[in-house]
């Protein structure tokens, strides 16, 4: 079977977007996702993303790992998916709305020359419950909490944004062994599932550098939801930013600009297209 896919990314956080609008994929879906994202012997990316029909918004989006496991959401994916939506698609709207396991969030584009360049989306409100995450401990909230990694001492806070998030504040952030230190991070006790790590540095008050152990696929070079988590864990738990401003969050593929408002926390960023093919599965 012959697969039409179209490359894209955001921020450097790449998928494989395929459209299932028409036809759905007849295929193991995790086979799919571990042969197609491996950078040697498939097209390479962070996961593969579907698009498809939903009854509630313009479309439905769902994402599958590098590892074949699948994602409830992605910030970086999402801008990615809206920007497809229009342009490919043919919904030509600016304010789109797109179905995810973690339920349907609102988009605003911006056009030029009926390109969309950047997209905001609204990612809701973070959830620092502890059961939201899920996590194996008898507080309600994990906030600048110790544990131990690898003989050091560090602090964590975790929060949900549709997906798990633990985030670390440290110096030295672009030095770390991001894959070696996040996979250690992943076996605490403290996580009943594997868990989205967010290695954060603040550079001023109003801009933080952000490495990700993204589960699934180990380092990527962004992710939305992970930039919103740190954002919320930086500003509302531990007072490191100033509050309600605009926070840039740079990553190592790009910046995303996060922002509080009245209906929730905004995020945005580019979408780009790196190229369409097609691969015979």
């Amino acid at each position: 079977m012959k697969l039409k896919f179209t490359k894209m990314h955001g921020c450097g956080n790449d998928y494989i977007y395929i459209n299932c609008l028409e036809k759905e994929i007849e295929y193991d879906l995790k086979k799919l996702a571990i042969k197609l994202s491996d950078r040697h012997f498939g097209v390479g990316g962070d996961g593969i993303v579907l698009i498809c029909k939903s009854g509630e918004a313009d479309v439905f989006m769902r994402m599958f790992n590098a590892d074949g496991s699948e994602g409830k959401m992605c910030g970086n994916a999402i801008r990615c998916v809206a920007k497809y939506a229009y342009e490919k698609v043919g919904i030509k709207k600016q304010e789109m709305k797109i179905q995810t396991l973690s339920g349907i969030k609102t988009l605003f584009l911006t056009i030029e020359e009926e390109k969309v360049v950047t997209v905001k989306v609204n990612m809701g409100v973070a959830d620092f419950n502890a059961n939201s995450m899920p996590l194996d401990v008898a507080k309600k909230e994990v906030v600048n909490e110790k544990v131990m990694v690898l003989g050091r001492e560090y602090f964590v806070t975790c929060v949900s944004m549709g997906n798990p998030h633990c985030v670390v504040f440290l110096k030295g952030v672009l030095d770390l062994d991001v894959n070696s230190l996040g996979a250690e991070f992943e076996k605490l006790p403290l996580f009943k599932e594997e868990v989205n790590i967010e290695f954060v540095e603040k550079k001023s008050d109003d801009e933080i550098i952000m490495r990700v152990y993204e589960r699934g696929s180990k380092e990527t070079l962004a992710c939305g939801t992970g930039a919103c988590a740190g954002w919320f864990a930086a500003i509302v738990k531990n007072n490191l930013c100033k509050q309600n401003d605009k926070i840039a969050v740079n990553l190592l593929g790009g910046k995303l600009t996060i922002s509080f408002e009245e209906d929730g926390v905004k995020m945005v960023g580019p979408a780009e297209k790196v190229f369409e093919g097609e691969v015979e599965i």
